[in-house]
């Protein structure tokens, strides 16, 4: 029996990733649109990495250039978790909630990243994985 919360194959590349946002702020170009995601997965990737363990004052302002950057290619999540990360930063919260913030936008860039490779998979010749970023790690 299936939930409401459980998605389909497809689904997360159509909730991770706004493709008509996408398609108007790369004027439907598609070289730039590969570019322009291919970037925004290397710097979620990068910037996730200088949040964890960061200042608050510090993980706030990543969490702020993230957000502009996620809401340029209609990354609507990534945005709204980077937003709560940057209010609870802001806030100077307590550690649990600074915590929560930060796994819940590793979720919602992790979904964005894989949207992202699935998306680029079909474009590319070289593999997704290289696309948007991942290291040896598997981030």
């Amino acid at each position: 029996m299936t939930g409401p919360n459980l998605a389909s194959p497809h689904e997360p590349k159509a909730i991770a990733i706004d493709d008509d946002h996408l398609g108007r702020m790369t004027l439907g170009d598609r070289s730039l649109e590969r570019e322009v995601l291919e970037i925004f997965a290397r710097q979620t990737t990068l910037t996730l990495e200088r949040i964890v363990g960061a200042a608050p004052e510090r993980a706030a302002a990543a969490a702020h250039t993230l957000k502009g950057s996620a809401r340029g290619v209609g990354a609507w999540r990534v945005a709204q978790a980077a937003e709560r990360l940057e209010r609870a930063a802001a806030g100077a919260v307590d550690h649990g909630t600074m915590q929560a913030a930060i796994a819940e936008l590793e979720a919602a860039s992790f979904e964005a990243r894989v949207a992202i490779g699935l998306r680029l998979r079909g474009s590319l010749e070289r593999p997704a994985a290289m696309a948007f970023g991942e290291g040896p790690r598997g981030h």
